[in-house]
C-alpha cells in the first residue's frame, strides 16, 4: 500500500484526529524508528523499546480526536514517550526498593521465621531457573540484570554482535515467563523487576 504524503503536518493532523488509517501509518512510519531509538537508549532492551513504540502509537489513536492542528507530532511523540521512560523507571524503583527491603529484613534476623523462609525459597526458584539456562545464555543475562551492564558492554567482552546479545537476553526472559507458575506470584515480582 502506497502512503499518501500530506502537504503539510497540519493536514497529516487534521487528517489522523477525524481517524485516517492511512494519516496513522504515514505517523507511524515516520516516527517509529526514531522513537524505538531513543526508548532503547534508555531502556536497554529491544524487547521493552519495541513494547513502548507500540504503547505510544497505540495512547496516540486513542487520543487523535485531542490532537490539535498545529501540535508537533514530534514533541508530542516523543513527550509520550519520554513519560512512559519515566512511569516505569519509577515503577521499577519503587517496586526495587520494596524486594529489597522485604529480602533484606528478612535475611538479616528477621523476628517472622516465615517471611525468612518465603525469601530464601524465592532465591532459591530463581536460582534453579537461571542454572537450566544454556551457559552463554545465562552468563549474559546475569552480566546484564544483576551486574546493570549494557548490551554493548557485554558485546564488547564476549566479542559479540549487539543484536546477538539482545537476542539472548529476550530468549532468557521468555525461558524465565514460561518456567513461572501462576501461583509463582512473588517470584515473578521479583523477576520483573529485578530482570525483567
Amino acid at each position: 500500500m502506497t502512503l499518501r504524503v500530506f502537504p503539510t503536518e497540519n493536514d497529516l493532523v487534521a487528517t489522523l484526529r477525524k481517524g485516517d488509517v492511512n494519516a496513522f501509518d504515514q505517523v507511524y512510519a515516520k516516527y517509529a524508528r526514531k522513537l524505538y531509538a531513543f526508548s532503547f537508549k534508555y531502556l536497554r532492551s529491544k524487547e521493552e523499546a519495541e513494547e513502548l513504540v507500540q504503547s505510544v502509537f497505540l495512547k496516540v489513536w486513542e487520543n487523535r480526536q485531542k490532537l490539535s492542528s498545529d501540535t508537533s507530532l514530534k514533541s508530542f511523540l516523543f513527550t509520550i514517550a519520554y513519560n512512559e521512560i519515566c512511569n516505569l523507571f519509577r515503577q521499577r524503583n519503587y517496586l526495587r526498593k520494596f524486594v529489597e527491603t522485604t529480602l533484606i529484613s528478612n535475611r538479616e534476623g528477621s523476628d517472622e521465621p516465615e517471611g525468612q523462609i518465603d525469601a530464601l525459597f524465592l532465591l532459591e526458584q530463581l536460582n534453579r531457573i537461571l542454572a537450566k539456562l544454556p551457559e552463554k545464555q545465562r552468563i549474559i543475562f546475569v552480566k546484564s540484570r544483576q551486574e546493570g551492564k549494557s548490551t554493548k558492554e557485554i558485546a564488547s567482552e564476549l566479542g559479540l554482535t549487539a543484536g546477538t546479545v539482545d537476542n539472548y537476553i529476550s530468549e532468557s526472559l521468555k525461558f524465565i515467563r514460561s518456567q513461572l507458575r501462576e501461583n509463582d506470584f512473588p517470584l515473578l515480582i521479583l523477576l520483573l523487576f529485578f530482570f525483567g
